[in-house]
């Protein structure tokens, strides 16, 4: 039956669960702390830009793990304040489809690669972006990157965002866009002090990790679909999971409970066994939704 699978059941509540989402709120908390704590000792600023923060001299050095530190230090307390509100939003609901650890696959790597990129344009056009002398800190770039794997989750789907107290409604697609239109503005304009190499590297890690390594979607070259009697994709995926439903068959609403789980559900079942919950499409997760409340009539 339907309760049967994986995926359809409930969550036991009385487990506990630990949110990376909220952890990563709290390390970034603790270590802001301990920035202003340790920059009232003698040199304290000084050591945290030179081993810590993420610089072309530190690389030069071969200071690596400043790659990884760089992401939990902030430059004031707005700057702390700006991310974490962005990780909050965006991360619980990554966290919530992906799981833990490729939320936080995709927020480190998004930072480390962002990270990069912001040194690779230092190196190459010094007198714009700083060089040797600018010193890196933020989590901007991993929270791009959830940003980046929250749009591509919510493809086609609408939701709002309050941006300045001001609710906007758009899509993840739409958002995506937006996303890789400011970081653009930024690198089109520096002297900002703003990380926009370290934003754009971000945002296509995320949507690198999510669309193409999670959701396996890797551009394809397909011939257009031959002309014949009208028929709706009820479910499509790649192999032998890809199956049609005729315009003329019965509706949903006239299916049995066992009909329904046999035409629409079983194959939505393989398609997630096969490629993951993740990959499921906007009329998929409508179809469970109405297989839930055919069993519940029962």
């Amino acid at each position: 039956m339907l309760e049967d699978r994986d995926y359809m059941r409930q969550p036991a509540y009385h487990e506990p669960r630990v949110s990376f989402t909220v952890a990563l709120l709290i390390v970034n908390a603790v270590v802001f702390v301990i920035q202003l704590i340790s920059a009232n000792f003698p040199n304290g600023q000084e050591i945290q830009d030179k081993y810590f923060a993420l610089s072309l001299e530190g690389l030069k050095h071969y200071r690596i793990w400043q790659l990884l530190t760089f992401q939990f230090m902030h430059a004031g307390l707005l700057h702390l304040i700006f991310n974490s509100l962005a990780i909050f939003f965006f991360g619980r609901s990554v966290e919530t489809i992906l799981g833990r650890n490729r939320f936080l696959a995709v927020y480190f790597s998004s930072g480390i690669i962002g990270g990069a990129l912001q040194m690779l344009f230092a190196l190459k056009w010094p007198d714009f972006f700083g060089g040797a002398v600018v010193a890196v800190v933020g989590a901007s770039a991993g929270a791009y990157g959830l940003v980046a794997a929250f749009a591509v989750i919510n493809w086609t789907e609408q939701f709002t965002l309050l941006i300045y107290f001001i609710p906007i409604a758009m899509r993840g697609k739409t958002l995506l866009w937006v996303s890789i239109g400011l970081a653009l503005l930024g690198l089109l304009t520096p002297g900002s002090n703003v990380a926009n190499a370290a934003h754009l590297g971000g945002i296509l890690t995320g949507f690198f990790c999510v669309r193409h390594i999670f959701q396996g979607r890797w551009p394809q070259l397909e011939l257009p679909p031959r002309r014949s009697e009208p028929r709706e994709l009820a479910a499509k995926s790649t192999g032998k999971y890809s199956f049609w439903r005729s315009a003329a068959n019965k509706p949903d609403e006239e299916l049995s409970a066992d009909e329904f789980l046999q035409k629409e559900v079983d194959p939505i079942l393989e398609k997630i066994s096969a490629h993951g919950i993740q990959s499921l499409t906007a009329r998929e997760r409508e179809t469970l939704e109405k297989a839930r409340e055919k069993i519940t009539r029962r």
